[in-house]
């Protein structure tokens, strides 16, 4: 990939892969953090990096994995710090009220099925796309989307099923 199809390809893309990493995480800060820093990556290996070989796939993927070891590392740190100081470590100022309402629907759910959700629902990606991506069973991606839908819906009003419509087979 050039730099200009690099830079072409970080402007049309950099704010859809930063809502999908965060509808991952629940956290819009991490999520731009963690997208940056996956961006900065791809920047060093862009001549490797092909449009149709799916460079928001390779993108999402490293941010989703940087997001897992800032939390492992804020869990110890945490854990330290409550041992340590007895207090608590502030939560961050969440956005409007519908993405708090997805975002918190979300969260009540187990890490992968969270992740296999947001992938599919959200990304658009098919079950087999969700499958390569996160290296799980195109059979246990189909188990993981139902589960999360019978889980999200008495959490989420009508107006969510735009975002996560009810599919056939799924």
């Amino acid at each position: 990939m050039t730099v200009e199809e690099f830079e072409e390809f970080y402007a049309h893309s950099v704010k859809r892969l930063v809502g999908q990493v965060y509808l991952m995480t629940g956290d819009l800060h991490e999520a731009q953090d963690v997208v940056q820093e996956a961006f900065v990556r791809a920047w060093g290996r862009r001549s490797k990096l092909r449009r149709d070989a799916g460079p928001e796939a390779w993108i999402r993927t490293v941010a989703w994995r940087l997001a897992v070891s800032r939390w492992r590392r804020r869990g110890r740190a945490a854990e330290a710090w409550r041992r340590h100081q007895g207090g608590r470590v502030p939560a961050a100022p969440e956005p409007d009220a519908g993405a708090v309402a997805l975002v918190a629907a979300l969260r009540r759910l187990p890490e992968r099925q969270r992740r296999v959700a947001v992938l599919h629902y959200v990304c658009d990606l098919s079950v087999q796309q969700v499958a390569t991506e996160t290296g799980i069973a195109a059979g246990t991606v189909k188990s993981h989307l139902s589960r999360a839908r019978a889980a999200l819906a008495p959490h989420l009003d009508d107006s969510m099923d735009s975002i996560i419509p009810e599919e056939h087979g799924v």
